[in-house]
């Protein structure tokens, strides 16, 4: 079976097969570092790893015959259990390393036992991530997943050269991304349901173009980081959000009465956020550049690219 780091041209399922094999060795790897729990950076690596894997496998599933076990019901509850314990390290993080060196020392007092309960309740959802990680199912669905990368079985698609099909495994990751509801929310005190969704349509997306970084040229990478900035801005949007519905459910007063200028700034922080995303989305629905997405995609996957060449020598991108 061809390589991506072959000198011939290699297939849609070697390719895919390159990239799981990437995710699945990062899985293995972190396996030991996140169960020690010693730092919290292991457990966002395991995350992200997954995420990516998951993406891949939904990207490429048409070139790809999987095991069973290897089902993405499994890898989504996984994601969710990670997902608990990881939210509760970033909240208690910004709030003790962001936030609370800002305000004045009597509502950094009166933080201190809205701290302790989000420690108290990562230990809880960390149980669930040792749990999950340490589970039948997830162990079978690593040790499946290792077995067919020994001997992968690639579908009559999976046979075919992938430089005539970078298209075809583009277009699927952003096919209706412009029409999702939430680029119409043009007021934070809106839907935030929708706007939240959004983000994990922009990071699906950004996975899916990314997978195909080392066969596509400088337009494609520009659309990639494009996405990332915006999932990014969604992300601390959507933290400031849970955190101050967090820290307002724990204090007897209320935010609002309790650490008015934690209020005030959390407040000022999620505004800001609010004005750039905004700012980008409203740009980037544009019927210009949603259309230049199209071309850029389309002008990259032709087999007569000059870049090409210098193209399929770049390595794959990283977890």
């Amino acid at each position: 079976m061809a390589s991506p780091h072959d000198d011939h041209p290699f297939s849609n399922g070697a390719f895919a097969v390159d990239l799981i094999a990437r995710f699945t060795h990062k899985l293995v790897s972190l396996q030991g570092p996140v169960l020690a729990d010693s730092d919290p950076e292991p457990l966002h690596q395991m995350r992200v790893a997954l995420r990516r894997l998951r993406t891949c496998l939904h990207q490429f599933a048409p070139a790809l015959q999987l095991p069973k076990a290897v089902a993405d019901p499994r890898l989504a509850k996984t994601v969710r259990r990670l997902g608990m314990a990881r939210d509760l390290d970033v909240l208690r993080e910004r709030l003790e390393q962001d936030l609370m060196p800002e305000l004045p020392e009597a509502e950094r007092k009166a933080l201190k036992p809205v701290l302790k309960q989000l420690r108290r309740e990562r230990a809880l959802a960390y149980e669930q991530v040792v749990t999950t990680l340490q589970s039948g199912g997830y162990l079978k669905l690593l040790s499946q997943l290792q077995g067919w990368l020994r001997h992968p079985d690639l579908t009559p698609l999976g046979e075919l050269p992938l430089l005539g099909w970078t298209l075809e495994w583009q277009t699927p990751m952003i096919a209706g991304l412009f029409q999702h509801p939430g680029w119409f929310i043009l007021e934070q005190q809106g839907d935030m349901e929708r706007v939240h969704d959004l983000r994990k349509r922009l990071k699906t997306a950004r996975y899916g173009l990314e997978n195909l970084g080392a066969v596509t040229g400088s337009r494609c990478r520009q659309w990639v980081l494009e996405l990332r900035d915006l999932q990014e801005l969604l992300g601390e949007l959507n933290d400031l959000h849970v955190l101050e519905k967090a820290i307002d459910d724990q204090l007897p007063s209320g935010l609002a009465k309790s650490v008015p200028a934690l209020d005030a700034l959390l407040r000022r922080k999620a505004q800001s956020c609010w004005d750039q995303w905004r700012q980008r989305a409203d740009g980037l629905i544009l019927p210009e550049r949603r259309r230049s997405l199209w071309m850029d995609l389309w002008l990259e996957r032709r087999p007569d690219s000059p870049t090409e060449p210098a193209l399929l020598a770049q390595a794959l991108p990283s977890p």
